[in-house]
């Protein structure tokens, strides 16, 4: 898993709420078994037509946010099935960080495993940043968004902002305690499978 530090991007407003993993990535896609290859189908109900070309009214579908790394949603973002492939296609198509009023338990915690930031803030400064029109930039080492016009500050549980900080995935935090580990296995009275 990459690290991550910091990114500077403009940001793609998705004003929706309760968007769940099956509109993130539908249930007919998840046939790949790496994490690559999602970003293709990622909201493809509202990115395609049933003769599967663009749909101009799809904010994603707009040139002007091709290169964005940053999602501004609504509220609940990610609920309904518990499926990774949807942080994989999110991470797949080129988004970084989704920020959002909340999120589903299950697809917050995916967030970390896989290296997207998801950040939380309330709703009014949600409105404010689905505004912003110029480039925007995400600190995750001093917990800022900086805008054109502002600084804000975001909360983030310290064990979580080191796992993404240091591009920890769930092995290698594992791997972190190789030493104890081997240390337990040659004292322990319990067999080694190795």
């Amino acid at each position: 898993m990459q690290s991550f530090r910091k990114i500077k991007t403009i940001l793609t407003p998705l004003d929706k709420v309760n968007v769940d993993t099956d509109q993130i990535v539908p249930k007919q896609f998840l046939k790949l078994v790496q994490k690559s290859g999602f970003g293709k189908f990622l909201f493809y109900n509202w990115r395609y037509d049933d003769h599967e070309h663009l749909k101009s009214d799809f904010i994603l579908n707009d040139p002007k946010y091709k290169y964005s790394k940053i999602l501004v949603a609504g509220d609940n973002f990610g609920c309904g099935s518990s499926r990774e492939h949807a942080v994989w296609a999110l991470l797949d198509y080129g988004i970084s960080v989704v920020i959002a009023p909340s999120f589903a338990d299950i697809f917050y915690s995916n967030c970390f495993k896989n290296g997207l930031l998801p950040i939380t803030l309330d709703d009014e400064t949600i409105e404010k940043l689905q505004r912003e029109i110029g480039e925007v930039e995400v600190d995750l080492e001093n917990q800022k968004i900086r805008t054109s016009s502002e600084n804000i500050s975001f909360d983030i549980d310290s064990h979580k902002k080191k796992i993404l900080l240091e591009g920890l995935d769930d092995i290698a935090q594992t791997l972190l305690y190789e030493k104890k580990i081997s240390e337990f296995e040659k004292h322990s009275k319990i067999p080694s499978v190795l």
